[in-house]
């Protein structure tokens, strides 16, 4: 997609069955390119990327509600910010609500602005319901499909996004644009409900057809770490990265999958390994947090020939027992990789884009090296940043707890407090979002969870 010229105008998306309220085919053509680049996970450049998309079908028709519903939408469920939080998304919310009461449109259009209001009251199986509605009589409405999907995922209903996809299927011609990102929707549920060999297939279909699939790729990297197959995730990754490298929604993510590949093959439990690149590989010569500067090695995997066996009947060995576990070690090996991952692809993207994915991706990351006992420098420093902002955020439970990893990382004990008590009286309003934090308690001080989270940073000296 490098252009307008290909995608629908209003009498495309009328031929197809959905129609839309604008007369401006610019308006429709770049609905189609804001969608597209929801779906592939990419930010289309010759276009302006999502937010020049949306500013241009604006302007193109500024009533145009379907346009308001995807940009809406999608600040929604980018999760990083409420209308609680955000007075323009609220200004942008009762604008949407106020344009669909003002005009004829089609029902279909209408249970779309009702299901954007029930995700932002926090009614998130509400909003799937009214999806689900819509997808009964449009089963090809890929913006119902796609934000309903993703909310399933919030909620953790795995079977939900599995068989919604499967309902409206059969109906995906290969005609119709987009058809085969269905596949790789699909099977992401298949394989969220442990249905590995036909969510496996779907994904290879899916890149078949486009091998820039990043969400395909996605859920291949999940069943290799489902099946335990380490070397073959790494060379998967490897093989496949041209393709998604460009993917900026995505990439991050799939790189963290890479990294966690290494991890799991790193000193204690060997795997593959990678490949040092030569002198103008990326990242050569980088100053790493708290350490000097060396090469970098590439990110790219080859297979390490197996150990030899031991011979029938000769005794095994044993490791000795590590009388502390958790004691600090070096990074070697594996570990050195991933964290190299980390700073040549995920670090870079936390602090260009600074958004929810990236966050959590890079908590994550550096609290599992700590766990591996690897010393991460001041890397912690540089995601206080990006993190303390959203302290008071209570937008999801899955993000308060990767937000406390940071906090407890850079050590800044004023912000756990913060995040704690702001928590707790949350969970006392009667405004509270019950389906966004169905757990409410999970993260109040004393809680199994924090006093977990707590107890683990403080035996990997994050906390004096």
């Amino acid at each position: 997609m490098t252009s307008l010229a290909q995608l629908r105008d209003c009498q495309a998306w009328k031929d197809q069955g959905l129609p839309l309220s604008t007369t401006s085919n610019e308006a429709c053509k770049l609905f189609d390119a804001s969608l597209t680049q929801y779906v592939t996970w990419s930010n289309e450049k010759s276009l302006g990327g999502l937010e020049g998309c949306f500013s241009k079908m604006k302007a193109a028709d500024p009533t145009f509600v379907m346009g308001h519903v995807i940009a809406n939408g999608l600040a929604l469920i980018g999760t990083g910010t409420s209308v609680a939080l955000d007075p323009g998304l609220r200004l942008s919310m009762e604008t949407m609500v106020e344009l669909s009461r003002k005009q004829l449109l089609t029902e279909r259009e209408k249970l779309h602005v009702m299901a954007v209001e029930m995700f932002a009251k926090g009614c998130l199986p509400k909003a799937c319901t009214i999806w689900e509605q819509i997808l009964q009589d449009y089963p090809t409405d890929m913006l119902a499909l796609k934000f309903s999907h993703d909310t399933y995922f919030y909620l953790g209903y795995q079977l939900q996004m599995r068989d919604s996809v499967a309902r409206v299927f059969p109906h995906w011609a290969p005609s119709i644009p987009l058809s085969s990102y269905v596949k790789g929707i699909y099977s992401f549920g298949l394989m969220e409900t442990n249905l590995y060999d036909q969510a496996e297939q779907l994904a290879r279909e899916a890149l078949a057809t486009d091998p820039r699939d990043a969400w395909s790729v996605h859920t291949k990297a999940h069943i290799y770490e489902m099946r335990a197959q380490v070397r073959e995730g790494l060379t998967f990754m490897e093989s496949t990265e041209p393709y998604w490298m460009d993917r900026d929604m995505l990439a991050c993510h799939n790189y963290w999958h890479w990294a966690l590949y290494l991890i799991e093959g790193g000193p204690r439990r060997r795997g593959a390994s990678l490949r040092r690149p030569g002198p103008g590989a990326a990242g050569a010569g980088r100053a790493e947090p708290g350490g000097s500067a060396k090469r970098g090695p590439a990110t790219s995997c080859s297979r390490r020939e197996e150990a030899p066996s031991r011979q029938a009947g000769s005794p095994s060995r044993q490791p000795a027992a590590d009388p502390d576990p958790w004691r600090p070690v070096s990074a070697g090996g594996e570990h050195e990789l991933a964290l190299t991952i980390y700073d040549q692809h995920i670090a870079p993207s936390l602090l260009a884009t600074g958004s929810m994915l990236d966050m959590v991706d890079s908590c994550s990351m550096l609290y599992r090296l700590q766990m591996e006992g690897v010393h991460v420098g001041d890397r912690w420093q540089a995601v206080l940043p990006v993190t303390k902002p959203h302290s008071r955020d209570h937008i999801l439970l899955f993000n308060d707890a990767h937000f406390l990893m940071s906090f407890l990382g850079a050590k800044d004990h004023g912000t756990v407090q913060e995040l704690l008590s702001t928590l707790q009286e949350l969970g006392h309003s009667h405004c509270f979002p019950r389906s966004l934090l169905i757990e409410r308690d999970a993260l109040k001080p004393g809680s199994p969870l924090t006093e977990r989270l707590i107890r683990k940073a403080s035996s990997l000296h994050l906390m004096e």
